[in-house]
C-alpha cells in the first residue's frame, strides 16, 4: 500500500478516536457529577468558636461569624468530605480591644492570613448521623497541620446541616501555628468548635 493510503487510514483512525473521546468524556463527567452532591455551607448561620485560657483559669471566648465552603457527598462510595473556610476578620468578642488583639499579628494575623481552612479526609457518610472522629488538614496563619475533631451525634434525623447543624469540637496548640506570644499568661491549648449549616436545597419539580 502506498504511503498516501497509509496516511488516509491513520487519518480515519484518528478522527474515529477523537469522536470517541468527544462522546465518552462528557458522559464520564456527567456521571461523576451525578454521583457527587455538593452542599454549600450557609455563611449566615454557620459559625466557629474558640476559647483560650487566661492564667489557666479564665476562658477568653470568641466567635467567627462567617464560615463558608462545601460538603461534598460521594453517593457511590457513601462518603463525605468537608472544606470549611473561616473569615478571620469576622470575629466577635466581649470587647473591641479583644477583637483587635486576636486579629493582630500576635494571634491570627488577619491582615496577612484572612482565612482559616479545614479540609477533611473522606469519612463514611453514616458518621454524619452517628457522630465520631473527623480528621483533616487545618491551615492557620499559612501553616498547615493535621487536626482531629469529634463530630457530635445530631439531634434530628438525616442531618446534613440544612435543618440542624453539623457540630464538631476539638483543640489545637497555638504554638504549632506560629502563635508564640504571652506563653506565661495564656495557655497554649485553644479549644475549637464548629456549628455548620448548609444552604437549603431547591426542590426538583420534575421528581
Amino acid at each position: 500500500m502506498s504511503r498516501a493510503g497509509w496516511l488516509s487510514i491513520w487519518a480515519r483512525r484518528l478522527a474515529c478516536a477523537a469522536l470517541i473521546v468527544a462522546t465518552v468524556l462528557p458522559a464520564m463527567a456527567m456521571a461523576a457529577e451525578e454521583r457527587t452532591q455538593l452542599l454549600t455551607l450557609d455563611s449566615e448561620r454557620s459559625h466557629a468558636d474558640f476559647e483560650v485560657k487566661l492564667l489557666w483559669l479564665v476562658g477568653v471566648h470568641g466567635r467567627f461569624e462567617h464560615v463558608h465552603g462545601v460538603i461534598a457527598i460521594d453517593r457511590l462510595r457513601d462518603s463525605v468530605m468537608v472544606d470549611a473556610r473561616i473569615d478571620t476578620n469576622a470575629v466577635s468578642m466581649r470587647s473591641r480591644s479583644h477583637e483587635n488583639w486576636v486579629k493582630s499579628a500576635e494571634f491570627f494575623d488577619a491582615q496577612h492570613y484572612p482565612e482559616i481552612q479545614f479540609v477533611s479526609d473522606s469519612i463514611p457518610l453514616q458518621r454524619l448521623q452517628s457522630g465520631g472522629e473527623i480528621e483533616g488538614l487545618l491551615t492557620i496563619r499559612g501553616i498547615s497541620r493535621r487536626a482531629k475533631f469529634e463530630l457530635a451525634a445530631p439531634t434530628c434525623p438525616a442531618a446534613a446541616g440544612e435543618n440542624c447543624p453539623v457540630e464538631a469540637v476539638g483543640s489545637i496548640r497555638r504554638s504549632e501555628f506560629g502563635m508564640q506570644s504571652r506563653r506565661g499568661a495564656l495557655s497554649d491549648k485553644v479549644d475549637l468548635s464548629f456549628s455548620i449549616y448548609t444552604v437549603p436545597q431547591a426542590s426538583d419539580p420534575n421528581r
